[in-house]
């Protein structure tokens, strides 16, 4: 058994110490096709490969907890006419070696398989109405399970959702984790910064989009995190802005939101910088407030600390801002308590990252806001963002000064949540106003 490997059993073993004796299902995510004959490229389900390791389509997770706990793979059986066509298969031997299951089998078994394991479980764990149709498949094989009761082993009686269980531990990264979230921040820092040198008036932002992809390729990583946004002019304003066909112009900000998936852990690293060039007075004193507000949040990133502290703390700083940049009128905390700010900031400071851009974990406890603890990795990512009114605007918005119209800027971090602190995994990227001009004019 690899070294990698040792983490994913040390994981189920640790969902086997969470949860009381039953019995987890848990399958990879299907192949999509794409069009006609051709696929999306295979990108397996995140709780399975956090207990498993394994990338291969086809395959499902089978864990016994209990006293005598048992993990088995049910994989794509050795092909050897399949993979001339499609490539390598491990097979159930090799995966059961190499991965470090108890017992491995081919796919086709799962379900007479099945029918012998669930079969005097107390419960059955498993990722309840995520996909209609192994929910039809596991109460098929409850079936089989209920009329083979006077066996003396009845079905399970109670079902629950494993993903609640797996996000909670995947809140909290291990060291293996941790390494491929520094690689990875790293790679995707060293994109932004080629892009910050590269942009230029008269290109397309799609030109950008594939500066970054080859960045990330070159370094190792197959396939950006999410889809990556490079959004020029007035496109910033808009959050999730996608098109990336525009083409810049002298004078615009340039706001990339990207980072790439390596060992399939996620960068999520947004700048904003003017596209070969300087920043204007009024783009100056919008990406300066962000900052303040970002450094601000930062504060309060630290183990202990309430999950919602570091958003009212940027909430904070940009709704005085607004009020000193004479776009917001009254009293701080009144304007706050209105949520005025949100005509301008209408998102979040952050989310969870790590298998998944947006990670999974519970953000409250009981309807509170948890504390963060060491090992959680998280976004920090105030933003700004100036819209005209229309006619449908609410009757509380306010008209934006012209100056500051159509700028949208938003500076995201990844950040590692320490026992006295927190360790930033994206610093490498300038965001001071000196370091990234000294990029974007040179």
């Amino acid at each position: 058994m690899s070294s990698q490997a040792h983490h994913h059993a040390a994981r189920r073993a640790a969902l086997n110490q969470r949860l009381p004796a039953g019995l987890v299902i848990l399958p990879t995510a299907r192949v999509k096709s794409r069009n006609a004959d051709s696929d999306y490229a295979f990108r397996f389900d995140s709780d399975f490969f956090y207990l498993t390791g394994f990338h291969e389509p086809e395959a499902v997770l089978v864990q016994v907890l209990g006293d005598a706990p048992k993990s088995i793979l049910f994989c794509q059986p050795k092909n050897e006419l399949r993979e001339i066509w499609e490539g390598f298969l491990y097979g159930p031997d090799a995966a059961r070696e190499q991965f470090g299951f108890d017992e491995a089998y081919a796919i086709d078994q799962l379900d007479s398989k099945l029918v012998e394991l669930i079969a005097g479980q107390p419960r059955l764990y498993y990722p309840i109405g995520f996909d209609e149709r192994w929910d039809r498949r596991i109460q098929g094989v409850i079936e089989q399970v209920k009329q083979r009761a006077r066996t003396g082993k009845p079905a399970p009686i109670e079902f629950v959702d494993v993903r609640h269980a797996i996000g909670e531990l995947r809140l909290i990264k291990d060291d293996a984790e941790k390494a491929s979230m520094r690689e990875a921040g790293r790679i995707s820092a060293e994109a932004h910064i080629r892009a910050m040198r590269l942009a230029r008036p008269g290109q397309f932002e799609y030109e950008v989009e594939a500066e970054l992809h080859y960045h990330f390729t070159k370094s190792g990583s197959r396939s950006p995190a999410y889809g990556s946004i490079v959004a020029s002019g007035a496109n910033a304003t808009c959050l999730h802005y996608h098109e990336n066909n525009r083409q810049m112009q002298a004078g615009d900000l340039l706001l990339i939101d990207a980072g790439c998936e390596l060992h399939g852990y996620a960068a999520d690293i947004t700048r904003t910088f003017p596209v070969g060039g300087r920043f204007s007075g009024p783009q100056k004193d919008i990406y300066e407030l962000v900052l303040a507000s970002m450094h601000a949040s930062f504060d309060k990133v630290r183990a202990g600390e309430v999950r919602i502290g570091y958003h009212d703390a940027a909430v904070r700083v940009l709704t005085q801002g607004l009020v000193d940049l004479d776009i917001l009128k009254g009293e701080v905390d009144g304007l706050i308590e209105r949520e005025a700010y949100k005509q301008f900031y209408m998102h979040g400071t952050g989310h969870w990252l790590g298998l998944d851009v947006h990670d999974a974990g519970e953000y409250k406890i009981d309807g509170v806001s948890r504390k963060l603890e060491a090992g959680m990795v998280l976004t920090v990512e105030p933003g700004l963002y100036f819209r005209p009114l229309l006619a449908d605007s609410p009757a509380h918005y306010v008209a934006v000064p012209e100056h500051f119209l159509h700028i949208g800027v938003r500076i995201e971090d990844d950040l590692l949540v320490t026992a006295d602190g927190h360790e930033n995994l994206t610093a490498l990227v300038p965001k001071d106003v000196a370091g990234i001009e000294a990029l974007t004019v040179g």
